[in-house]
């Protein structure tokens, strides 16, 4: 009787080793085959790739759910109010709930960051650091995302057990990839055959390296694709400071080379006037002459969305006379005129 025990026990240890190991692989298969979605994800909206990840792996059970199987739906969004979708339903905490169906697990992904990054009491998360994966799991437990008490400890341990956290730092380290680098190159080329036909030299300034002041504002120039992050860890400022003191949203690399102030910056410019130039964002012409986007635009009359059309004088110390000629205005001028002749 003895023996037999011994043996049942045994074999109930192997079956179990064999389930965790079967469990184990499942997990792998599904981090290998989702993870490059989860990292451009974290590179458009700013979820982190491996809270993203271990939300999907826990809540469709690596993809083999019954949610998961019969409506794609990876992360257990149920409906709510403003769903126009498909819906499948499905017993959770009651029985016959609607949850969001999908055409495919790509839509569940995108779906889901934009369901945290959109909704109000998700917001705070973006306020935190994307790589403190703890934060952001007890965050999400707190802001009610899942009834389960154990929520963020199961999200904590998969993350760990997986190394998830890999593939948030190589999102913050990636620039995203070109589609067709070819056509890019072709598109370029013919961009700036455009420039010397029309006589247009557009010149980068010349920065020196480390931190300097302008305006007297302390300021470094980054090089594209430097993540925002490494910035405010190396100068020791939280990251939200850091999209406030250069009037930008929430990014996780830098598009091109620019200026990336440490302070906030002044109410008026560095010189007394700047002559817009082609290719000139108003967000470049804040940045370039270290003032304020806000200031920038009360200045001279202009709204969120108006830009100066090229050639404009835009004031930087005193408020213009008048607001100057926007390039929209322009453009639809000449469109009128082109229909009249």
């Amino acid at each position: 009787m003895h023996k037999r025990f011994i043996i049942i026990f045994c074999f109930l240890g192997f079956c179990s080793q064999q389930i965790m190991a079967q469990n184990k692989d499942k997990v792998l298969a599904y981090i290998n085959q989702y993870k490059d979605l989860a990292i451009e994800e974290m590179q458009r909206t700013g979820v982190p790739a491996a809270i993203t990840l271990a939300q999907g792996i826990h809540e469709s059970g690596a993809g083999t759910s019954q949610l998961a199987l019969s409506s794609n739906n990876h992360f257990g969004i149920k409906c709510k109010s403003n769903w126009t979708g498909a819906t499948v339903y499905h017993d959770d905490d009651e029985k016959g709930e609607c949850f969001r169906k999908y055409d495919a697990v790509l839509d569940s992904y995108k779906d889901h960051s934009d369901f945290l990054k959109n909704g109000q009491r998700y917001a705070f998360l973006f306020q935190l650091d994307p790589t403190d994966y703890k934060d952001w799991a007890n965050g999400l437990k707190k802001a009610g995302y899942a009834t389960n008490p154990l929520y963020a400890k199961k999200l904590i341990q998969l993350i760990e057990d997986y190394n998830l956290e890999a593939y948030t730092l190589q999102a913050l380290q990636m620039e995203k990839p070109a589609t067709n680098p070819l056509v890019l190159n072709e598109e370029n080329k013919e961009s700036k055959n455009d420039e010397k036909s029309i006589g247009i030299e557009i010149s980068t300034p010349s920065y020196p390296e480390g931190k300097f002041k302008l305006n007297e504002t302390p300021v470094i120039y980054a090089k594209k694709g430097t993540p925002l992050l490494s910035i405010a860890r190396e100068y020791d400022i939280p990251l939200a400071r850091l999209f406030d003191f250069n009037d930008m949203q929430s990014t996780i690399a830098l598009t091109k080379d620019q200026l990336i102030f440490l302070q906030r910056k002044r109410r008026t410019g560095h010189h007394e006037f700047h002559i817009v130039q082609p290719g000139e964002t108003l967000f470049d012409i804040a940045q370039t002459e270290a003032i304020r986007l806000s200031s920038l635009q009360e200045l001279n009359w202009l709204q969120k969305d108006d830009m100066p059309a090229i050639g404009e004088k835009l004031f930087l110390h005193t408020k213009a006379d008048v607001m100057p000629k926007l390039a929209l205005k322009l453009l639809d001028t000449t469109l009128t005129q082109t229909s009249i002749h």
